[in-house]
């Protein structure tokens, strides 16, 4: 009853190596709900963002490792921002040996957010959840996430399901 943001993405991918190697080219369409400092008000942003990212895929023994560049142009009310994001995740199946259909693992992320036009560091986000691989397409997590921002931090609940639909 308190949505503080939607954020849908979509990106159109190429594969540069089976299942190591993958460049993408997205759009993203995001609206905040950010509380007035002292309100129980909001005020509601829009942002529409471009982005391009650079995914590579390898894994260490029974430990899956995905790391991803992406950089973003971010199109604001009255502003216009560019950033680069870092992204390192580890998924290790824990019902299986292998991240295949129907099986559990335990998933965690680092991605670290900098500004390329004014104050450098703006955001580090840490993770940790568990997860199921519905199929090769679908999955699903429920994990916590805690955000260091410039001046605070915050955590937060998550659930999420991956879609990776082929064309």
């Amino acid at each position: 009853s308190d949505r503080q943001q939607l954020l849908l993405r979509a990106g159109l991918g190429y594969d540069l190596s089976e299942n190591n190697n993958n460049i993408l080219i997205g759009y993203a369409f995001i609206n905040s709900q950010n509380y007035i400092p002292n309100s129980d008000e909001k005020n509601s942003v829009n942002e529409h963002r471009i982005y391009q990212q650079f995914i590579h895929r390898n894994n260490f023994g029974r430990v899956f490792f995905l790391h991803r560049f992406r950089a973003e142009q971010r199109f604001l009310p009255n502003d216009f921002q560019s950033r680069g994001r870092y992204f390192l995740s580890a998924n290790i199946p824990l019902s299986n040996n292998k991240m295949i259909p129907k099986t559990i693992y335990a998933s965690a992320y680092n991605e670290i957010f900098v500004n390329l036009q004014n104050q450098f560091f703006d955001r580090n986000r840490i993770y940790g959840a568990l997860g199921f691989i519905i199929d090769k397409n679908l999955r699903i997590e429920a994990g916590y996430m805690n955000q260091a921002l410039p001046n605070s931090s915050r955590g937060q609940f998550q659930l999420v399901i991956f879609n990776n639909l082929p064309i």
